[in-house]
């Protein structure tokens, strides 16, 4: 019998604000069975900070980690990279990663793998997962867009990338951050094709999520 290789899904956390998203992403792929591999910019550590209060540090990555996801789920299929080290596993395209994604994506993070500068390991992949014609999505959360970065947009989609802006949809019937978060990060699975229950999809019916919602029939958040 062969033996079965990890594949695991690469997240990119870049220091935009909305590491909610990333959270969220990250909780929804575990409770998928897929395996993690896990990037977390310098910035993103500020902002993961800022936004939460949890120091993210390379030496205790798994307790900060497990407190920033704020769940009990078993971590030991994720694995975690610091953003300085280019020799990790998946800055190679020989590394069998399933595909990258960008959750939140500043307008740097944006430029940076447009351009394909690899100024940091998160870059390095991003790039990586291009050339080897691997699924990337780019969550951007900026607002407003100037026209440089809408350029940079342009030619990631050219190059293949899914873009897929931080911009939540209120048809599913969210009515709370955490539900709005979580239609976002549905939607960064739903271009990957990574089955989730985070939000109440649209099924023809006007203000059928909202009755299904109100009644306490909406769908449950990963990790809960």
């Amino acid at each position: 019998m062969g033996i079965t290789k990890r594949q695991p899904w690469v997240v990119g956390v870049s220091g935009a604000s909305g590491t909610p998203y990333a959270a969220s992403v990250i909780r929804a792929l575990l409770a998928a069975g897929e395996a993690v591999d896990l990037i977390v910019s310098r910035a993103a550590r500020l902002t993961i900070l800022d936004e939460t209060g949890i120091s993210f540090r390379d030496a205790h990555w798994r307790t900060d980690l497990a407190a920033w996801l704020g769940t009990d789920q078993d971590l030991e299929d994720v694995r975690y990279w610091p953003a300085g080290d280019f020799a990790a596993g998946p800055s190679s395209g020989s590394y069998p990663a399933k595909g990258m994604l960008v959750v939140p994506a500043t307008t740097g993070a944006v430029a940076g793998i447009a351009l394909g500068l690899s100024k940091d390991l998160l870059q390095r992949v991003a790039s990586v997962t291009l050339k080897e014609r691997r699924p990337l999505v780019v969550c951007v959360r900026e607002t407003p867009l100037n026209g440089v970065t809408l350029k940079h947009l342009v030619e990631l989609d050219a190059q293949g990338a899914v873009v897929l802006p931080a911009s939540p949809g209120f048809y599913a019937g969210g009515s709370t951050v955490r539900e709005l978060v979580d239609f976002v990060a549905g939607r960064v699975l739903d271009a990957v094709g990574v089955p989730h229950s985070l939000y109440l999809r649209w099924e023809g019916e006007l203000g059928a999520a909202a009755r299904r919602s109100g009644s306490g029939g909406g769908a449950a958040a990963e990790g809960e």
